[in-house]
């Protein structure tokens, strides 16, 4: 007996199901020829062709007939309305507001179950994790948000600097400054013959040769970019991590290079959620503590150029100690699921920390380290415990600020 599914007795009207993505969502166009002719088909069968009819798979004599059925069989027009309802949410057009976070963890398990035939390097995996979660961000904001301005901030030794641009400006400074590990690698340069050196001055150079301001076309070749960067380095595996990056001024291996942009673009990711008013966390810990381990080993040449600038007080030792001896060292504790610690010496960058020649403790949150290092936590202002020397309490924190740039 077909179920009373209306004032009147009518079954339930199931909507026509919708075209798909190709056809661009509109109704598909009447068939040309004579019209379909219902077939004679068993329950079963008909029960069986209700997902290809939702999924407007069927034939068209195969839709008339299911159709028909629906207007006689309750059962069936219950499961046929709750399978339209998950194919619109197949095809839903607006932002579901999953967490940023959603896709790496996903990645994480299906890698575990069935790693890859060619691995990503441990050392390469933040930096495909942190460009993954901000490419997230960008597909989820409108066009108009592309033009939000941004301030970026860092540290330049002295004092704090800012430089204004958008959205869009963000991911081109990302763009231009991830080409330097691009060029390291062979692959082409973003900024073309314009052979800028240093992240500065390639950030300005791709602004300055842009007819107008970037916009979230940008988006394209920046995501491009960064899977060819995944790409390349997974297939020449280990042997790629010998080659080294030029930033200019200074070197650092592709390893570190690739934490280096890894760090950069949360960094940037959170300039960017910051001024759309996104939700945005923090790195997986073993990643954030990797980058926290590149700022640590970063620290003792920072502190030794700051020493030569006359930015740093003259430690307290006459002379530099010899490369691979232990001398005055600093206890940098971090606390969190990313932290860690890490003795820094304090006279010489080719010194090694030793705890018997520690002579003061300065404890951090981890991400508050981050943020001292990305230059957007003033280093007088830096929540840290802090235990001994002063004066070289205050050099390790300004070193840290000092590791920012553009």
């Amino acid at each position: 007996m077909p179920r009373d599914g209306g004032a009147f007795g009518r079954p339930p009207r199931i909507p026509l199901p919708r075209a798909s993505v190709e056809d661009g969502g509109q109704p598909l166009p009447e068939p040309a020829g004579p019209p379909p002719v219902p077939l004679e088909l068993s329950h079963d069968v008909l029960k069986s062709l209700l997902g290809a009819w939702a999924l407007a798979a069927c034939s068209a004599a195969e839709s008339l007939t299911v159709e028909a059925h629906l207007g006689d069989c309750g059962a069936c027009a219950d499961e046929a309305r709750r399978l339209r309802e998950a194919v619109g949410l197949l095809h839903q057009p607006e932002s579901l507001d999953l967490d940023p976070g959603l896709r790496t963890r996903v990645l994480e398990a299906c890698l575990d179950r069935r790693p890859a035939s060619i691995p990503i390097p441990a050392w390469a995996a933040p930096y495909d994790a942190e460009t993954a979660r901000l490419d997230a961000l960008l597909q989820d904001i409108g066009d108009a948000e592309w033009h939000t301005p941004v301030r970026l901030r860092w540290f330049d030794g002295e004092a704090a600097a800012t430089r204004r641009t958008t959205v869009a400006g963000v991911i081109a400074h990302l763009l231009t400054v991830d080409g330097l590990v691009a060029t390291a690698l062979g692959l082409e340069d973003p900024l073309g013959e314009a052979r800028a050196q240093g992240p500065a001055a390639r950030t300005e150079a791709f602004w300055q040769a842009s007819h107008f301001p970037p916009t979230r076309a940008v988006r394209a070749p920046w995501r491009e970019q960064s899977h060819r960067l995944v790409q390349t380095v997974s297939f020449t595996g280990g042997g790629a991590g010998r080659l080294g990056v030029s930033y200019g001024d200074f070197e650092l291996p592709l390893h570190d290079a690739m934490l280096d942009r890894a760090f950069e673009c949360w960094v940037h990711a959170e300039d960017i959620a910051e001024a759309v008013d996104y939700p945005y966390g923090p790195p997986a810990p073993r990643h954030l503590h990797r980058m926290i381990d590149l700022a640590a080993r970063m620290l003792p040449a920072a502190l030794a150029e700051r020493r030569r600038a006359g930015l740093a007080s003259p430690g307290q030792t006459p002379h530099l100690v010899p490369a691979g001896r232990p001398g005055r060292s600093l206890r940098l504790e971090i606390e969190g699921h990313g932290g860690g610690e890490w003795l820094i010496p304090l006279d010489s960058p080719g010194a090694v920390g030793s705890p018997e020649f520690e002579v003061a403790h300065v404890a951090l949150d981890d991400v508050e380290f981050c943020r001292l290092a990305a230059g957007h936590v003033p280093p007088e202002d830096a929540a840290a415990g802090q235990l001994g020397d002063r004066a070289a309490i205050r050099d390790v924190l300004f070193a840290a600020a000092s590791l920012s740039r553009m």
